[in-house]
């Protein structure tokens, strides 16, 4: 059972696990958020959602979330947080971005793309892990991805729909390791799952459909140090002033 501090229920990232994040590119472990996490995390997204109405160019609150709700800072350097993190990463890590992606009913698709982060270095790793509070289905508001897509380490996947993907970059590619041919995959998540990405992943996002719910995810990015990220969202101030313990997750290099 989980303690009153705990943000994941019981669970174990075991070689299995690396294994399968490593082959496929993410891993998606249902149900991982406790009902007292996924009650405050509804809270403070809507406190950010909320702030955003007044957004200040260059540091909006969806963009900086930790920035502007204390309980989202507070997970930042969570024990268990690190430790997913440094399960996968190793010890030297560092804090990139916390990002509110709230999608309210109708919210459109979010189109294919990919991340950047030292293509030429495969020693130096950056993840995603992503909150999802209300869980989605594949035809609402739902992830899709392309296993093996991750190991191409290619920062440039872009694509509008599921068919100009298929008629573009996936066209000819082989899944690395398994000679397979890429495929678009649809993932469903119960509410209180968590997904971990690789940053090269290809991924998007389906549409919100208009009779539905509000979809609440908030995603925290970490990555070993070793080269610059255009994702780095951190403020100087809150770089200078980080949540007690931050520190030293703070830093660019």
């Amino acid at each position: 059972m989980p303690s009153p501090d705990d943000i994941f229920n019981d669970f174990t990232l075991g070689e299995e696990e690396r294994l399968s994040l490593d082959k496929h590119g993410h891993l998606l472990i249902p149900g991982l958020l406790t009902a007292d996490t996924s009650e405050r995390l509804i809270n403070s997204l809507r406190q950010v959602t909320q702030l955003g109405k007044h957004a200040v160019k260059g540091h909006e609150p969806a963009r900086f979330s930790a920035e502007f709700d204390e309980y989202l800072a507070s997970l930042i350097n969570h024990p268990q947080m690190l430790m997913l993190a440094r399960n996968i990463l190793g010890e030297d890590i560092r804090y990139d971005h916390c990002v509110s992606l709230v999608r309210p009913a109708g919210t459109p698709a979010m189109p294919w793309h990919s991340h950047e982060y030292a293509e030429d270095d495969p020693r130096l790793g950056f993840i995603r892990i992503f909150f999802y509070i209300s869980g989605f289905t594949s035809d609402d508001g739902g992830l899709k991805v392309v296993p093996g897509s991750h190991l191409y380490r290619d920062r440039a996947i872009r694509a509008r729909t599921d068919d100009e993907l298929r008629e573009g970059w996936i066209t000819g590619k082989r899944h690395p390791e398994t000679g397979q041919e890429l495929k678009i995959e649809y993932l469903n998540a119960p509410p209180g799952s968590v997904i971990i990405m690789w940053t090269h992943a290809a991924h998007g996002v389906v549409a919100r459909k208009l009779g539905s719910t509000t979809r609440y995810c908030v995603v925290y990015a970490y990555r070993n140090p070793g080269r610059t990220s255009d994702a780095r969202w951190i403020s100087a101030g809150f770089e200078s002033r980080p949540p007690p313990g931050c520190a030293a997750l703070m830093p660019l290099y």
